[in-house]
């Protein structure tokens, strides 16, 4: 028995859909199979078992119709039971007709168990159906020409085939519903970063100017409301990045907003206004590059030091700047520490940006230091 997949309630819509219509492909079928045998009603050698039998088939098209409209019923057992229907009426069709027989009783009618086993068990379980039904109709025959290899081609193909689908809509249904779920995600943490802009990011803003104009205790109380004021709007730009997206492709402006917030220096950052996705690899390069600036920035620019972050994408390349209010680098005091062997910027700035085919350049005075580091996006 094939295993059923997990199902959500997409998944059992589509499949509501699919046996409604399926329901219509039965009726089809049962009255083609009526005629039919009525048509070649003097091919029996047992006529009235003959009848017995299509009455049969025709009143379990009904029952079935009705079993399978309720989800609650749709159980393996019911499929099982639908198939070995089919299974049974072909196998009494050489005592019912003839050793040689040319059609089964049932003929065309076996498609709504086939077709039932590929909703319910996808691909799987639309080929074990259509095995065990061409299996049925084959092994019984003395001769088998080229209409039989048809009918049976047909049934070999065609019920993996319609399994596949049906899988693929059940999961297009799923990946709908996922996207509207994550597009109203988006939606409610646009409207809650709205209302925290207009509330309390303004109460911050005005605690940071009275604080700093009133001086003593008050600007220190501005202070620390002016660092949470832009850790704020650092995480509210975050909402409108893509952390990720499909094929490994990461948004490099949504990993340096998170900068701000997950470093110790004070950092304001300024990045496109939208995503720019570019190479996993490249996105986790470039932020430990620019870390390692403001690692930098920490250990010799002093306590009281900030540090800006600007990344500016153009259409091949990004630039990303880091500058820092710092005493700035001595005149070759980079060339000295390379020669001396300690490589720490040429390794973890500079190495990191020339390895993604990328310039990392350095300007340094008494107003700070500045990098500029150019990274190809594609």
């Amino acid at each position: 028995m094939p295993a059923a997949e997990p199902r959500t309630d997409s998944a059992f819509a589509v499949e509501d859909r699919l046996y409604a219509a399926l329901a219509l492909v039965r009726v089809v079928v049962t009255l083609n199979m009526v005629g039919l045998n009525a048509y070649r009603r003097d091919n029996f050698d047992h006529p009235t078992v003959g009848l017995a039998i299509v009455v049969a088939l025709a009143v379990w098209t009904g029952l079935a119709i009705w079993l399978y409209h309720d989800r609650a019923r749709r159980t393996p057992a019911l499929l099982l039971a639908d198939l070995a229907i089919v299974l049974a009426a072909m196998a009494v069709t050489p005592w019912v007709k003839s050793t040689e027989f040319n059609a089964t009783i049932p003929g065309f009618w076996v498609m709504g168990a086939l077709l039932a086993w590929a909703i319910h068990w996808h691909w799987r379980g639309g080929l074990v159906a259509a095995v065990l039904i061409a299996a049925s109709d084959l092994l019984p025959r003395s001769e088998v020409d080229q209409g039989n290899y048809g009918n049976v081609f047909l049934i070999l193909i065609g019920g993996p085939i319609v399994g596949f689908m049906c899988a693929s809509l059940q999961r297009m249904a799923r990946e709908r519903d996922a996207a509207e779920r994550a597009a109203a995600a988006a939606e409610e943490r646009t409207r809650l970063a709205r209302a925290v802009h207009d509330g309390v990011l303004q109460v911050l803003a005005m605690t940071q100017r009275r604080g700093a104009a009133a001086g003593g205790e008050w600007a220190e109380l501005g202070r620390l409301a002016g660092e949470q004021e832009r850790s704020l709007r650092s995480l509210i730009r975050q909402q409108d990045t893509v952390p990720a997206a499909a094929g490994g492709r990461v948004d490099l402006a949504g990993a340096l907003e998170a900068m701000a917030t997950a470093h110790p220096v004070r950092v304001e950052v300024a990045t496109p206004g939208g995503a720019v996705l570019v190479d996993a690899h490249v996105v986790s390069e470039t932020v430990a590059a620019v870390r390692a600036c403001l690692d930098n920035v920490a250990a010799h620019a002093g306590d009281g030091a900030s540090a800006w972050v600007l990344a500016q994408a153009g259409r091949d390349e990004i630039t990303v700047s880091v500058r820092d209010d710092g005493p700035g680098i001595d005149p070759g005091r980079l060339g000295q520490a390379a020669a001396e062997g300690r490589l720490g910027v040429v390794s973890s700035i500079t190495g990191r940006i020339e390895e993604l085919g990328g310039t990392a350049t350095v300007q340094s005075g008494s107003w700070g230091t500045e990098w500029e580091l150019t990274v190809p996006l594609a």
